[in-house]
């Protein structure tokens, strides 16, 4: 009995140990993972090697991406402001940016920073599901949401002019035959807490501005199609950095990390 008690307390030891290791791996300042590449560390050079513009219905920009590098105001580094002329007031789809790599399944890592109050962009998964950033709203609309369908468990956004930082993991719509038969789920860290536990999405808001089958049967005609993780423009200044993304294969229906 004493042996097969110790066994559990090693079981039990090695599942935190594995538990708090994933955790860690969440937050401000992570580093890639194994097998992660970095799409964005600050700087104009990894933009342009990573990232191409949406040709979406609405796009009215023109290349080389117009996303100037500009000052870390917290460190003094190198970031990537989303203030582009094609993108102002309010003008989404217009100059947004997608990785020139598409995906199915996959985890990524986005640090931003909001210059102003009000400031607005998105983290759109796929090119298809937004994680909303919108600084002084935490509604269905708000920073942090998976838009118009989960609002997060707790408000953990760390104010203007401060980087914050989102660890998601994501798995793609299923199909089979041509049919739909597993939406897609993603659960979501917010400066390194969960707020989104592995939550079904239903269909893709916004129109066919927003992304990737927007204007299909009103974003519920779901494709299987993979794509890039876009970031939004409409003209506000909001800064992102260290930017990497791993793929997955998960084969169960089950994102929670």
């Amino acid at each position: 009995m004493k042996a097969k008690f110790s066994s559990l307390l090693i079981l039990a030891s090695i599942s935190f140990l594995t538990l708090s290791s994933l955790q860690a791996q969440t937050g401000v300042g992570q580093k890639p993972e194994k097998g992660a590449k970095v799409y964005l560390d600050g700087s104009k050079k990894s933009l342009e090697k990573n990232w191409i513009y949406w040709e979406g219905p609405r796009f009215s920009a023109e290349m080389p991406i117009k996303w100037p590098e500009v000052t870390d105001p917290v460190d003094g580094g190198k970031a990537i402001s989303s203030i582009d002329p094609a993108g102002a007031g309010g003008k989404y789809g217009a100059a947004d940016i997608v990785t020139k790599d598409e995906f199915k399944d996959f985890r990524a890592h986005v640090e931003f920073l909001v210059m102003a109050e009000g400031g607005n962009s998105g983290v759109y998964l796929q090119n298809r599901y937004e994680v909303q950033i919108l600084d002084g709203d935490y509604g269905l609309h708000g920073m942090a949401a998976l838009i118009n369908e989960h609002l997060p468990t707790s408000e953990e956004y760390n104010g203007v002019g401060k980087w914050n930082a989102y660890d998601i993991v994501f798995r793609a719509a299923r199909f089979e035959d041509g049919k739909l038969v597993e939406k897609p789920r993603a659960t979501v860290y917010f400066n390194g807490v969960k707020i989104h536990e592995d939550k079904e999405i239903s269909q893709v808001w916004g129109g066919p501005n927003s992304g990737l089958d927007g204007g299909n049967d009103g974003g519920k005609g779901i494709t299987d199609r993979p794509g890039g993780l876009k970031l939004q423009a409409e003209g506000h200044d909001v800064r992102f950095r260290n930017i990497w993304i791993k793929k997955l294969d998960l084969a169960s229906p089950d994102t929670d990390f």
